[in-house]
């Protein structure tokens, strides 16, 4: 087995694995999933308390979050249900400021006297480190927004539909793609609900109902008379959605080249599998690409790892300063790049923004949980860098006095710190299609899907593979390749960008697993992109050896 395919398959075992976030998560009832079990005048009594005893205690900053955070997940294979897995996670979690020092404490038992000995237990911490904090917490601030709400703008909750429907829908799409020439197949439906209550000593009561989807599938086609085998993945991608985002409308399909369709704001995921199987079946006779240097037309799907690795993580301000270092390593791009006004992260195509408000994302939310309104800010512009991403206690190291309003805590017990948000591509300005965009390529090729990939702990040298690649000669796609990847370094890379596609084209990937910190927390996050060009990339034979 090759380390992809290791990784593909391990990785959905593990997401399932993870689905229940936090401690004291247990299995629930379907019927439970739809429970309301308080109201936010019941939870903002709860949050006074936590509020009021830490004032009594000195501390001079206080937030509390109350959070319900639902999972369900269902898996199948061929004609079979794997597994049904329904998790809870309820509790709060207290995060202080007390003699200029953080301290935090969570607790499962929500009662005025849980909440209180939490609330002492934070205190007690702060304190207890203020002996070796070198310099004391400085926090941008926020205003209150007194009693407010924000709701994932959902045309269906998914834990309202049957399950019964979501397994004949996975079932179908098994039976999609056994019947287009697949040996196996297997999907997947991930659905989140969080339910967030945050709390602050700056006046916020901020109730937040959060949700997230993702189906996805694996198709394998086996050729037994040559020993062969090729995997095709889904094409879709996790989004902060309802159910909605299973119901396909023709609106949002987009033809892509040799037959493939490609899926904006809804998915057909039984479409989708019996393509996969036709091109899982056409890859074990593709050829093997010839190493060198090709023009690289990459689809939204797949970029958006590649913004993910190259831009989103070497842009947090916690990594830059050395915080991650231990666990996921350091960042090219240092604070003196970004002071001197000029550092060239790409070419002028390479307008990179930051969005945690962006409709559909998987990292939408109206306040992060340090209760700053979420917006939107420039990363990149016209290629030089121009901001890094930052939260309350990091933007006076950057001279600025507003948070970015990108803080995350996975659950109630784990405190919230600096998370990747939505990062992306803007799109062309002219009008400019990917059909065009093949059209002007002499040499290339065409890259559509995730795949393996491989980068440096600076975030610079790296490698990307993908799920289908198609060989592009004057201006023509000519058929599949297989053993493709493409070398670069993060600054080459994005300076050989030469062509956006309009908004016609932009479409999003997420990822629901991004992992990060010691504890390591995971968090959801988006890339959008349209289809881009990028000129004389290294390409190299990934099936070859030395």
């Amino acid at each position: 087995m090759r380390r992809r395919d290791f990784v593909q398959l391990t990785g959905l075992g593990l997401g399932g694995l993870m689905l229940p976030l936090g401690a004291n998560s247990n299995p629930v009832s379907l019927e439970a999933l739809l429970d309301s079990p308080l109201l936010a005048s019941q939870k903002k009594v709860l949050a006074d308390v936590a509020l009021n005893t830490a004032k009594g205690l000195g501390a001079t900053y206080t937030d509390v979050r109350i959070g319900r955070y639902l999972n369900q997940f269902i898996s199948t294979r061929e004609n079979k249900v794997q597994n049904i897995v329904n998790t809870e996670s309820f509790g709060v979690g207290v995060r202080v400021i007390a003699k200029g020092t953080w301290g935090f404490a969570a607790t499962n038992d929500v009662t005025p006297d849980g909440i209180k000995k939490a609330t002492e237990r934070a205190v007690a911490i702060a304190k207890a480190n203020s002996k070796f904090q070198k310099e004391p917490v400085k926090l941008a601030p926020v205003q209150g927004y007194g009693e407010v709400t924000w709701n994932t703008p959902i045309q269906k909750n998914s834990f309202e539909v049957p399950v019964s429907e979501k397994v004949d829908l996975l079932l179908r799409t098994n039976s999609g793609a056994l019947k287009n020439g697949a040996s196996f197949a297997n999907s997947n439906l991930f659905q989140v609900n969080e339910q967030k209550y945050f709390a602050s000593s700056d006046g916020s009561y901020i109730d937040q109902d959060v949700h997230r989807i993702w189906p996805t599938f694996t198709v394998s086609v086996i050729d037994r008379a040559s020993g062969k085998f090729k995997s095709r993945d889904a094409m879709s991608a996790p989004m902060g959605m309802g159910y909605e985002y299973l119901v396909p409308k023709n609106e949002d399909k987009l033809s892509g080249p040799a037959g493939m369709v490609l899926y904006r704001n809804s998915y057909d995921i039984v479409e989708d599998a019996s393509i996969a199987a036709k091109q899982a079946k056409e890859m074990i006779t593709a050829k093997s690409v010839e190493p060198g240097k090709y023009d690289l037309v990459l689809e939204p799907n797949h970029l958006g790892l590649t913004i993910h690795e190259s831009i989103g993580h070497p842009l947090e301000l916690d990594r830059i300063l050395g915080y991650e270092a231990n666990y996921a390593g350091t960042s090219f791009a240092s604070i003196d790049k970004l002071k001197s006004g000029t550092f060239n992260y790409g070419s002028k195509q390479i307008n990179i923004f930051a969005d945690k408000t962006q409709v559909g994302s998987l990292g939408a939310v109206g306040y992060d949980d340090e209760g700053v309104k979420c917006k939107r800010w420039d990363l990149i512009k016209d290629g030089i860098l121009v901001n890094f991403e930052a939260i309350r206690d990091q933007v006076h190291i950057l001279g600025q006095n507003e948070s970015h309003g990108c803080c995350y805590a996975q659950s109630w017990n784990d405190v919230q710190f600096q998370r990747m948000p939505n990062v992306s591509l803007a799109p062309g300005k002219d009008p400019y299609s990917s059909e065009q965009m093949i059209k002007a390529v002499e040499k290339g090729i065409y890259i559509a899907g995730r795949g393996s990939y491989s980068i440096d702990q600076q975030r610079y040298n790296f490698q990307f593979g993908g799920t289908t690649f198609y060989e592009i000669k004057n201006g023509q796609i000519t058929g599949m390749l297989n053993d493709v990847a493409y070398q670069s370094n993060t600054q080459e890379f994005w300076n050989s960008c030469v062509k956006v596609c309009d908004e016609k084209d932009y479409r999003m990937f997420g990822s629901f697993f991004d992992g990060k910190g010691q504890p390591s927390q995971v968090s959801a996050v988006s890339h959008g992109s349209s289809t881009s060009r990028f000129n004389a990339v290294n390409v190299i034979n990934t099936g070859r050896t030395i």
